[in-house]
């Protein structure tokens, strides 16, 4: 993992980022888009975390931080780069980054079909809270 290299996203990722999750990501959003990508990065430009191995883009993660909620989002790998490391990785960043700002906890948003994701999550010590549910609205 010598050659894994952590940074952030920058406009010019954009197009490579969303090709990488329509084959890397579980699902998709609705801000799965060019501007709602450039509208993250021009907000908090540390937020989205990229795993680099020379050029290619092996992993993501957003890393949100609003002031008083941590949220990790788009916590993806490339298939074939699965099962080494690049998930932790990506997620002690994450976590330090939110340590950093003053974080005290993190809410990760997983999909519940997902179950491969489960366990990458609950190795990281993250537990399911199944007394909360996510109640959404389009704008």
């Amino acid at each position: 993992m010598s050659d894994l290299r952590i940074r952030h996203a920058t406009l010019s990722d954009i197009d490579a980022v969303l090709r990488f999750w329509r084959d890397a990501a579980e699902g998709t959003s609705i801000s799965d888009d060019h501007d709602g990508v450039a509208r993250l990065i021009a907000r908090d430009p540390e937020a989205l975390l990229l795993a680099m191995r020379g050029d290619l883009l092996a992993g993501t993660v957003i890393a949100g931080f609003d002031g008083w909620r941590c949220s990790a989002y788009r916590l993806a790998v490339h298939p074939g780069h699965r099962r080494q490391g690049i998930a932790t990785a990506l997620l002690q960043a994450a976590e330090q980054r939110f340590a950093t700002l003053g974080g005290r906890r993190v809410d990760a948003m997983v999909l519940e079909a997902n179950e491969r994701a489960h366990h990458t999550w609950a190795a990281r010590g993250y537990l399911r809270e199944d007394h909360w549910r996510r109640w959404v609205k389009p704008l």
